[in-house]
């Protein structure tokens, strides 16, 4: 099933989504929680970003979705600066993402949570009700169809009527992933897509970045999960103390002393 159209290029006719991040540097106070970082994740593949808990992972996330600008540097979508955009800028030009804590509107039903994406809709301007009925149902039935569809290929018929707080963390994480898809984005960045995922479920959330990245989805996932990243990624990063000490596939991280100093020698920012 064909469920989002994300751009398929850009005016250079490559595969669109891919995100450049050239000596980037946030701090706080005296700490440099990202220190120079650059790397790409290339259009149509599945990058990971991997490394111990406090190397800078999601500090970066932040900023690349604009949750916490970059004090030096650049970020770059299909050539697109980033680093100065607000948060909603940045999701126009085509970047969603999910987090490590699912953030559904939990007082809302699954199918309200995803379909309050779409932007821009005649409906939120009341006095279209009146003036553009016929345009505000259009949108509103083309809305329903598309959530529903979205909803189906994430796995969350069977509770799109439940209100988004009472569903296991597992799928109010699917219900990020398809509020994601509503935008038809280019790029999803995942903060942790397996963290306190029943099996289950985490098959099926793999299945659906598996399938959604052949339909031209970039990905970039931070995961703790190994087995996961080495399984999944095409490319990983591996960051520490705020650097990039490495990158490559999963055979040469396997294989690179420096991964494994960083996990089992005690470097932490």
């Amino acid at each position: 099933m064909h469920i989002v159209t994300p751009a398929t290029g850009t005016a250079a006719g490559t595969p669109a989504g891919a995100l450049h991040i050239m000596n980037a540097v946030k701090s706080f106070g005296a700490n440099r929680a990202v220190d120079g970082v650059s790397f790409v994740a290339e259009a149509g593949k599945i990058t990971g970003l991997i490394g111990p808990n406090g190397a800078g992972k999601t500090t970066l996330f932040n900023a690349i979705a604009g949750e916490g600008p970059i004090d030096s540097g650049s970020i770059e979508l299909d050539a697109v600066h980033l680093e100065k955009l607000k948060p909603h800028r940045i999701f126009s030009t085509g970047l969603a993402r999910t987090f490590q804590i699912p953030r559904p509107f939990a007082r809302m039903t699954v199918l309200e949570n995803v379909m309050l994406v779409p932007e821009e809709q005649a409906g939120e301007k009341f006095w279209n009700s009146w003036v553009q009925p016929g345009l505000v149902a259009r949108q509103e039935r083309a809305n329903l169809d598309k959530a529903r569809s979205i909803i189906e290929f994430c796995g969350l018929t069977p509770v799109e009527r439940q209100l988004a707080g009472s569903i296991s963390g597992g799928q109010q994480k699917l219900v990020e992933l398809a509020r994601a898809l509503m935008a038809d984005p280019k790029i999803i960045l995942l903060d942790e897509p397996g963290a306190g995922v029943n099996p289950a479920l985490l098959d099926t959330i793999v299945d659906r970045i598996v399938a959604l990245n052949k339909q031209g989805i970039t990905f970039l996932i931070i995961e703790h999960n190994m087995d996961l990243v080495m399984s999944l990624c095409d490319h990983i990063v591996v960051m520490a103390t705020g650097k990039v000490i490495a990158e490559g596939n999963a055979a040469s991280i396997l294989a690179d002393t420096r991964v494994v100093d960083a996990y089992l020698g005690g470097a932490h920012a």
